[in-house]
């Protein structure tokens, strides 16, 4: 089984994608000829031709418009946003039309082919407008799907999954690990499915539970708390959008404690909403306060971007109160 990083795996899943089904077509800010600014389209106009893998004009809205376009017809699109940061100017045509096309029509029409694909994420210095982690704008809107990958697997099992799947899917990807994350990878064709956590870890003291990049710094946060005879039940959701709540609940359930990670701010992040359900499920389960580690309420800062960050250390001492309460 050969390894990988996630780019290399992700552009392996757009190309067995388009050699599939002559439908999909992958487009956005310089995805042609130049690969994308990360270079996860690279090769694919060379095999495909122009009218597949193409450039489109710097405007987001017009790449989401078009993308809605092109779905409503029978397409399989697969865009690129060239930064999730920059996914603000398409909002109304994500929220207002791709989420609902089906539903004003009663499906008669719909563009439940369409995948939209953005670098989320912190880690690469890039600054207020290179960095955020906006999934959870997205989370409140019905008629979408959202899904995270942690690694190159799941980035080829993801990606397939939600070109192929009957509704909009917005797949995040965490940029700091574009080429940082490395692992095996089939060359097959292969699914993951979404809406579907992972237990990445038994265990029996505290549930601990992120997506996307935060895995890794949960991993080195629970090998510190190991360490101190701490056991702990780690979770990988994968899938914001339907999100996994049985698995969520089960895990708390057996632990009575859960700690929540993600890089976005906590006043609104997803976090919140997994707390809220949970408690709702697990009340007289719990032995401690379910605890939020996440980004700061401010905007994402260059110099500071160490101190923004829920890193390993921070986890872990969450963990530590957790269990200590």
């Amino acid at each position: 089984m050969p390894t990988m990083n996630m780019l290399q795996a992700i552009n392996q899943a757009l190309d067995i994608a388009m050699t599939e089904d002559d439908k999909v077509v992958c487009f956005g800010e310089d995805v042609g000829l130049f690969g994308g600014v990360f270079r996860a389209t690279s090769h694919l106009q060379e095999k495909y031709g122009r009218a597949r893998c193409f450039n489109t004009p710097l405007v987001e809205q017009g790449i989401l418009g078009f993308a809605n376009g092109l779905a409503a017809q029978g397409s399989v699109p697969v865009a690129e946003i060239q930064f999730a940061d920059y996914i603000f100017p398409a909002f109304d045509q994500i929220v207002n039309e791709t989420a609902k096309f089906r539903y004003r029509s009663g499906d008669l029409f719909n563009v439940g082919g369409l995948t939209i694909r953005a670098p989320y994420g912190g880690g690469i210095s890039g600054g207020l407008y290179h960095s955020q982690s906006p999934e959870a704008y997205f989370a409140h809107t019905p008629g979408l799907k959202i899904a995270v990958p942690r690694n190159p697997y799941q980035a080829k099992g993801l990606l397939l999954a939600a070109i192929r799947d009957p509704d909009p899917v917005l797949f995040f990807e965490p940029k700091r690990l574009y080429r940082a994350s490395t692992g095996e990878v089939p060359e097959e064709d292969y699914q993951l499915p979404l809406g579907e956590a992972e237990v990445t870890r038994e265990g029996t003291d505290v549930t601990v539970l992120g997506w996307g990049a935060q895995m890794e710094v949960i991993d080195r946060a629970v090998e510190l708390a190991e360490k101190e005879g701490i056991s702990c039940e780690v979770i990988d959701l994968r899938s914001i959008l339907p999100w996994d709540e049985e698995s969520v609940v089960e895990s708390v359930l057996k632990t009575g404690r859960l700690v929540i990670t993600h890089e976005a701010p906590l006043t609104g992040g997803f976090a919140g909403e997994i707390a809220a359900t949970v408690q709702e499920r697990c009340f007289l389960y719990l032995e401690s306060p379910i605890a939020r580690v996440t980004g700061l309420d401010t905007p994402f800062p260059l110099t500071l971007e160490k101190e923004y960050l829920p890193d390993h250390l921070k986890v872990f001492e969450a963990i530590k109160a957790s269990v200590a309460f």
